[in-house]
């Protein structure tokens, strides 16, 4: 599809121009976290703890009297950096690769384990394999690959099963073309369209599941500035102090809306049954 025609349906719509500006700005401040913090987000002050939003800081202080605007600027640093990390992507495009285009006991291996995987719930599955190991970034993004790939898998297979039976490839077979150049020249060009849009909204996914594991302890350890532990941190403080887990709470929301936004946005943009008008 012409890239000229992609840009233009995205730019007529205005939720999809309004999730990826969320996006841009959302990588901004990931980048730009140590020069727009108005303070150190890992330096308490006891004497300035539970200060309310004000001009001296905008978004108040936790018990700590850690900055909050500058933890949560901080914390869109590791929600980013959890959300590209995501392993999951990158395997299970290739297994739904190798099992679409295979066949056979191939395809029914990799299908019954995708299956057993998503018969696990998600949340408790990620619990179960944190609480096994030391949290840390690393393990964070493993954890969440391991649960997340097979929704990604599906999906391949399903889109080379189709593409594998298309003229253009069995001519291209006929001509000689290796399993290879079939592959990488001729299928996985023509399934990339669904897999950026699944990308888009996996790493929203990945966002809430690395928030859920912070909430309960088992993500980025303390005094490591993460949405999901800031949230947990203000839970008993609401009454008095709503600002600790409102403004991480609105930033999880925000981000995750915006990358559906554009995720919805790219899945029409790419339609190729739309009208090219």
């Amino acid at each position: 599809m012409p890239a000229l025609l992609i840009r233009r349906r995205i730019a007529r719509s205005r939720w999809t121009v309004a999730g990826l500006a969320v996006v841009v700005l959302l990588a901004l401040v990931a980048l730009g976290a140590p020069w727009l913090a108005p303070g150190d987000p890992f330096r308490g002050d006891l004497s300035a703890g539970l200060q309310p939003p004000s001009s001296a800081y905008l978004l108040g202080t936790d018990a700590q009297g850690r900055d909050v605007l500058s933890r949560v600027l901080y914390g869109a640093r590791l929600s980013l950096t959890v959300g590209l990390g995501r392993v999951s992507l990158a395997v299970g495009l290739a297994l739904g690769l190798v099992a679409g285009y295979s066949g056979r006991w191939v395809d029914a291996t990799v299908m019954r384990v995708a299956d057993v995987t998503l018969a696990f719930p998600s949340l408790l599955l990620l619990i179960a394999i944190a609480a096994a190991v030391k949290p840390s970034l690393p393990v964070i993004c493993l954890v969440i690959g391991l649960v997340g790939w097979a929704g990604m898998a599906r999906l391949v297979r399903g889109q080379v099963l189709v593409v594998r039976a298309l003229d253009y490839v069995q001519a291209a077979r006929a001509l000689g073309a290796s399993d290879a150049r079939l592959v990488t020249r001729h299928i996985l060009p023509n399934v990339l369209a669904p897999v950026i849009v699944a990308t888009t909204l996996g790493i929203g996914g990945a966002i809430m599941a690395e928030a859920a594991l912070s909430f309960v302890g088992l993500g980025a350890q303390p005094p490591t500035p993460s949405w999901g532990a800031m949230v947990a941190e203000g839970r008993d403080l609401l009454r008095v102090a709503p600002w600790v887990s409102l403004f991480p709470g609105l930033a999880i929301g925000v981000a995750v809306l915006g990358l559906n936004l554009l995720g919805d946005g790219l899945r029409d943009a790419l339609d190729v049954r739309r009208a090219s008008s």
